[in-house]
């Protein structure tokens, strides 16, 4: 029996990614998954190379709407909910002295405002000893020039970890964080104006990392999974990194 049999899944961001690396290693395992993102066109992407056992729904997560529209679905379609991976975010860097309002509050608004939202709105459909999941970074722990304001916003999610595991222990519902380090996806291409910007910016991760190269969106997808399932039944609070070392040494 799969890992994860008869289980019902949220993933937000899950068209692209870690977050579409986690819904098709939780669909491997048996569970049913609802993935969101704003772009149609990537969820057709997505699921068509899922295949089977998901469900998309278009949505914006800073979208109190939209996050509606999303668990009305769910409920609609499953009933009930046993994992929420909240994985939405976005990353613009900008060195302190020159970062814009408009940069922070829609990085604010959506790693740190969005998740929030997103798991409270989640929490009510949660079947006892459910898993919520927020992916945080290896950025929320290091000081790392250009990330002021998405390493900030990351530390908020592993503060939401610690807190939320005391408010909701009654319910057996174990929240931790996953934090990547670098890793080898299409939001490192946005960082960059050009091709080789971003592979200038992927050689410089690579090159503080002690396992020598980024990480693969499936690794990450690896540890959601452990997170998600019964293998961590006795985990509840933590922040699991995935980093090849670079934060650990």
């Amino acid at each position: 029996m799969s890992g994860l049999n008869g289980k019902v899944a949220v993933v937000t961001g899950g068209s692209s990614g870690i977050g579409l690396a986690t819904a098709q290693r939780f669909v491997k395992e048996g569970a049913y998954v609802f993935i969101t993102g704003r772009r149609q066109s990537e969820l057709d992407k997505a699921k068509a190379l899922i295949g089977k056992n998901v469900t998309t729904v278009r949505g914006d997560a800073t979208s109190s709407a939209d996050l509606d529209r999303l668990f009305e679905t769910v409920v609609q379609e499953k009933g009930k909910l046993d994992i929420l991976v909240a994985n939405s975010g976005r990353v613009e860097p900008e060195e302190f002295g020159k970062i814009s309002e408009d940069n922070f509050d829609k990085t604010f608004n959506l790693n740190a405002r969005a998740t929030l939202f997103t798991a409270q709105k989640a929490l009510p459909l949660m079947r006892d000893g459910g898993s919520i999941v927020l992916v945080g970074s290896i950025a929320g722990h290091k000081g790392i020039n250009g990330y002021t304001t998405y390493s900030a916003t990351k530390a908020a999610l592993r503060s939401y970890a610690r807190t939320w595991t005391q408010e909701f222990k009654d319910r057996g519902v174990r929240i931790n964080t996953l934090s990547p380090g670098p890793i080898d996806t299409p939001i490192m291409d946005g960082q960059a104006d050009t091709k080789e910007g971003a592979d200038a910016i992927r050689a410089a991760f690579a090159s503080v990392i002690p396992l020598a190269r980024m990480g693969q969106p499936e690794e990450v997808a690896a540890a959601a999974y452990f997170l998600a399932s019964e293998d961590s039944s006795f985990v509840a609070g933590i922040d699991l990194a995935v980093d090849g070392g670079m934060a650990q040494v």
